[in-house]
């Protein structure tokens, strides 16, 4: 009769266990990550910010431009 009771185990104690072993899961694949190195990773920082301040100064000269015409249009 024994035997066929299952121990009931406290949900904090589950909680703690998943969280374990969420963590070992992290590691485990932080361990197959490839890093970029130094050099890799300032160029690629280095290309993202130029291309950033392009599509900004893009969008404000639209910006600029569209507002310029709009004055024109709008005024009498």
């Amino acid at each position: 009769m024994a035997e066929n009771q299952t121990k009931k185990v406290s949900r904090f104690k589950r909680s703690g266990q998943g969280i374990a072993r969420l963590y070992r899961e992290i590691r485990v694949e932080l361990k197959k990550v490839i890093w970029p190195s130094r050099t890799q990773l300032i160029n690629n920082t280095s290309t993202v910010l130029i291309f950033c301040l392009i599509i900004g100064a893009i969008i404000w000269a639209a910006d600029a431009g569209f507002g310029q015409i709009s004055k024109v249009v709008f005024t009498k």
